[in-house]
């Protein structure tokens, strides 16, 4: 559900002066006979300058006056064809005559007399100035050097901190053991796995947003901007906390508190620096009680709002963070905003404004929610682009894969987060989800179900990893379906499963193609060369751990076995992991990329599947597409900031 990631940016801090290590020059204790020559020069050339100017004032007829609330404003030449100037230039205003003539003289004379009082005084000052000892020189720079600390002090305070709101109740946030040994092997294993994908990337990228696992070096991907900043880090610390790898855990969060800084010139997608980002840092509050990573989650909250500053109000996809100035992909359908990305942005933002008591994140999405709830909808099917300028749907494309996948996931979760409260999603979801069944849901020849494409009215026979999480969601899904439709949701979750293990059990390596088709004799198998890459993604295991919390059928566990010993056999190399690039050859070729989402989401979806049901239980938490853990809230009778949001 997430795209390959792309980033960093540098922990630059300002440091904090005092005024005993204050990076100002020290002063010696006396001033020295040079020293006077040299503010004698500086007062000389001061000197010089107003009688300069008292003496070369320029011509009235080009000075510029703005006097606020009189007719006679002069106005400086503009190379513009319009307003009828003159060839000059200037724009001749009628009707004034003699007497403006007579008060520009006066007003000129009077502007003199000001510099000469400006003059005098000004000399007066610096003859004071020179009178004064050694001592009062001293005392009055040092006086001026911590106002200077202070203000620096007062810039790098950080924000205030956020009012105290109840900790939702958490459970199920460790242990988690198995029974089985058997089982609690291969959980061990998994364990081991995602020790060796942090401690590479704390040896050979630290800092940076990725690790290529080969060069041994930091990577980064355009999803993050220029910087540095720490993806891996903020992605990874769920997954370090419900392992119980503490120490990596506390490593994480050192590095957080003092090098995340988002406070720099870097154009960064809304989308991705949310679902990792913002959702990570939650999820990391939640988990460990630690109020820097809610702080931090608040900053970034704070750099995106500027994205939603569209006639519509619906965000642009990347967002400067240091000046606000939002744009959408080049590519994406004529200049339009993608379903995916700000339909995935209700959990993170409903619990901002939990945290922080300030109604605007709330508010943001819930106007999207209702925006789409007004527009035609063709065949009852949401498009995956809209236009932020007009209001209008981009092109016709409908998906349940990329583009579109997690829009239609966060309206079931925002239902189970608020406590099955939010009636509103769960209809919008039971609603897309009966359209997407008619139009995109069919039975192959072999007999296995997909989720094809929808492009311009027409069925494209194809369906992408990203698409094969619905099968976790539809079972997620299936308890609350209208019209007793639980059994049959929970059917095509388990059908969704299969066709996607089929697709991994149908290669060499036993890992899923990026997409696969199902025509031309041709069943859950990629044809074309650019699909048949594994970038560690987790969509796949993730249905199957949905798949187990709700049926405990021994297969789901089986599945996750065989792609958990793909993975560590033909994608872990000494510096890491590493996509491939062909899961059809024998001896496929390495990408080099140890992908964020690999920590987050793969191996921590790989560790539950081998844990009991009470570790991170689905009564209490629900997952945001990243993998990000985030508690339900339990909210009652108390209803969030904002919740009657003032239309635009």
């Amino acid at each position: 559900m997430t795209t390959p990631a792309l980033l960093p940016l540098s922990g630059r801090r300002i440091p904090t002066l005092s005024p005993g290590t204050s990076s100002f020059p020290h002063h010696r204790a006396t001033l020295r006979l040079s020293e006077k020559f040299i503010l004698l020069l500086i007062l000389s050339a001061f000197i010089t300058l107003c009688f300069g100017a008292f003496f070369f004032l320029p011509d009235n007829s080009k000075h510029k006056r703005f006097d606020i609330g009189l007719e006679d404003v002069l106005i400086p030449h503009i190379d513009s064809p319009k307003d009828g100037k003159h060839a000059s230039g200037q724009v001749i205003i009628h009707g004034q005559g003699g007497h403006d003539e007579h008060r520009h003289r006066e007003e000129e004379e009077s502007l003199r007399d000001k510099i000469r009082a400006d003059h005098e005084r000004a000399l007066q000052e610096a003859k004071e100035k020179l009178r004064k000892s050694r001592e009062e020189l001293q005392a009055e720079i040092q006086t001026e050097k911590n106002k200077v600390v202070e203000d620096l002090k007062k810039k790098d305070a950080g924000p205030k901190p956020l009012p105290p709101v109840p900790m939702p109740k958490v459970v199920g946030v460790s242990d988690g053991e198995p029974p089985d040994p058997d089982v609690k092997e291969k959980r061990d294993k998994i364990r081991e796995m995602m020790k060796h994908a942090w401690d590479s990337y704390r040896q050979y990228g630290w800092g940076h947003n990725e690790l290529k696992p080969l060069a041994k070096k930091g990577h980064s991907t355009n999803i993050f901007g220029n910087s540095q900043l720490g993806a891996t880090i903020v992605d990874a610390l769920d997954t370090l906390y419900i392992m119980g790898l503490h120490e990596e855990f506390k490593d994480g969060q050192e590095w957080i508190e003092q090098n995340l800084d988002f406070s720099v010139n870097a154009e960064v997608s809304v989308f991705e620096v949310n679902i990792r980002f913002i959702g990570g840092l939650l999820a990391a509050y939640y988990l460990s009680g630690q109020e820097v990573f809610k702080l931090k989650a608040v900053q970034l909250a704070e750099k995106l709002i500027p994205a939603f500053n569209t006639p519509t109000g619906i965000p642009w996809a990347m967002v400067n963070l240091k000046s606000g100035v939002g744009r959408n992909w080049g590519w994406a359908s004529a200049g339009s905003s993608i379903l995916a990305e700000f339909g995935t942005l209700h959990m993170e933002f409903v619990h901002l404004t939990y945290l922080t008591g300030n109604p605007i994140y709330y508010q943001k999405v819930v106007h999207i929610r209702k925006l789409l709830a007004k527009m035609d909808r063709p065949n009852g099917l949401y498009p995956n682009y809209l236009n932020p300028r007009t209001g209008r749907w981009g092109q016709h494309h409908t998906s349940v894969g990329g583009l579109g996948d997690s829009f239609y996931e966060y309206l079931l979760k925002a239902w189970l987060m608020s406590d099955k409260t939010d009636t509103e999603a769960r209809k919008t979801y039971d609603d897309a989800i009966e359209a997407i069944e008619r139009h995109l849901i069919r039975k192959s020849n072999g007999g296995l179900t997909f989720i094809g494409e929808w492009k311009n009215g027409h069925l494209e026979r194809k369906m992408g990893h990203l698409a094969c999480f619905a099968g976790g969601m539809f079972a997620l899904g299936a308890d609350g379906s209208p019209d007793d439709k639980a059994g049959h949701y929970l059917q095509l979750g388990a059908e969704i499963a299969h066709t996607c293990h089929e697709s991994y059990d149908r290669t060499v390596l036993k890992l899923g193609p990026e997409a696969f088709k199902f025509d031309s004799g041709l069943e859950a198998v990629a044809v074309r060369q650019n699909e048949k890459y594994y970038i560690l993604r987790p969509e796949v295991i993730e249905t199957y751990w949905y798949m187990w919390r709700f049926t405990h059928d021994p297969k789901y566990r089986q599945w996750g076995w065989e792609a958990a010993q793909a993975i560590d056999k033909y994608c872990r190399v000494s510096g890491g992991f590493s996509g491939v690039k062909d899961v059809y050859s024998s001896n496929p070729t390495y990408d080099d990329v140890q992908q964020s989402f690999f920590l987050a989401e793969t191996l921590k979806y790989l560790y539950l599947l081998f844990s009991s049901d009470d570790l991170m239980p689905l009564e209490s938490w629900v997952f945001n597409t990243e993998a990000h853990p985030l508690p339900v809230l339990h909210l009652g009778n108390i209803t969030l900031p904002g919740s009657e949001p003032a239309q635009r």
